[in-house]
């Protein structure tokens, strides 16, 4: 086999690795920057909104796209097409941006979209805690739990609950990320 034939596979968890700190830190630079912004009380979707809306817009999408392209390289049959539904959800996410006020039908795409990418993270955490043993199981099923809990603490009203959701997804994200990087 020769090494062109190589480079799409190879390059493929890279891309993955990228995704999840790439999203987290365009996130969290912008949610420590924009004016008036308080994640304890806004979520980091809402960051797709006013004049700035188009980095997380941006963010959302390219986060996407890279999560699709490295979704293939995991290992096994069922997290592969998992992370690539998250990837999925995380484009539409962004096609999709949330309302600022109200619901509108982008706004509800924006929920469905959301809704996928958490489910499928969280799903892609506990099948590869699954695969693995001792400490990396065991992280993975921390990953996948605290965006459990962060969502349903968000989506429950409960204080702060943008806050945990946003740590429940960086943690998700950032764990597929780890993941991919170690199979690089």
């Amino acid at each position: 086999m020769t090494t062109t034939a190589l480079r799409p596979t190879a390059s493929r968890p890279t891309a993955l690795a990228v995704a999840g700190p790439l999203w987290a830190t365009v996130s969290l630079a912008q949610a420590a920057t924009r004016d008036g912004f308080d994640l304890t009380r806004q979520p980091l979707s809402l960051l797709s909104t006013g004049s700035l809306g188009w980095l997380q817009i941006a963010n959302f999408v390219v986060a996407g796209v890279l999560t699709v392209a490295g979704a293939k390289g995991l290992p096994g049959r069922w997290a592969p097409r998992l992370v690539l539904a998250a990837g999925v959800g995380l484009v539409a996410a962004g096609v999709f941006p949330m309302d600022a006020v109200g619901l509108s039908w982008h706004g509800v795409g924006h929920m469905i979209a959301g809704t996928v990418t958490f489910a499928s993270l969280i799903a892609a955490c506990y099948v590869l805690g699954r695969r693995f043993s001792g400490r990396d199981a065991v992280l993975s099923h921390l990953a996948g739990t605290a965006l459990l809990v962060g969502d349903g603490w968000a989506m429950a009203g409960g204080p702060a609950g943008s806050l945990t959701l946003a740590v429940g997804a960086i943690a998700a994200m950032l764990w597929i990320s780890v993941v991919a990087a170690r199979l690089r």
